[in-house]
C-alpha cells in the first residue's frame, strides 16, 4: 500500500523557514515523481514544486521560484521542500502526492491519485 506523510509544518513569522518532509512507503522514490501541492482556506489547490523520477528535473510555481527548493534522498525515501523568506500568503495546507498521469502538466491536481494527509503552515507575525 502506497502512503505519503507530510510532517515540518508550523508556525513561523514573515522571512522565517521552514522544511515540510514527505516521508514515502510501499514504493520506491527514485522510480516515482512527487509535487508539493497548497491549499489555502477558500482557494483552489495549487502546485508548488516538482520534482521527477530520477531528480534530475525540478520546477516550481512563480510565487515560489528562489525561495523554495524541492529535494529528495532516496535511501530514505523521503521529498523535502526547503521553505525560506516565507510570507503571509505561504500560509496553507502543503500536501505531498505521487505522480500518476504525464500527458497533463505536473502542477495539475489530476495528474495524481495518491496524497498525503497534509501539514498546516501558517505565517504571522
Amino acid at each position: 500500500q502506497v502512503q505519503l506523510a507530510e510532517s515540518g509544518g508550523g508556525l513561523v513569522q514573515p522571512g522565517g523557514s521552514l522544511r515540510l518532509s514527505c516521508a514515502v512507503s510501499g514504493l520506491a522514490l527514485d522510480s516515482n515523481a512527487i509535487a508539493w501541492f497548497r491549499q489555502a482556506p477558500g482557494k483552489e489547490r495549487e502546485g508548488v514544486s516538482y520534482i521527477s523520477r530520477g531528480g534530475g528535473l525540478t520546477d516550481y510555481a512563480d510565487s515560489v521560484k528562489g525561495r523554495f527548493t524541492i529535494s529528495k534522498d532516496n535511501i530514505k525515501n523521503t521529498v523535502y521542500l526547503q521553505m525560506n523568506s516565507l510570507k503571509p500568503e505561504d500560509t496553507a495546507v502543503y500536501y505531498c502526492a505521487k505522480r500518476d498521469r504525464f500527458l497533463q502538466s505536473w502542477y495539475q491536481p489530476s495528474s495524481y491519485k495518491t496524497w498525503g494527509q497534509g501539514t498546516q503552515v501558517t505565517v504571522t507575525s
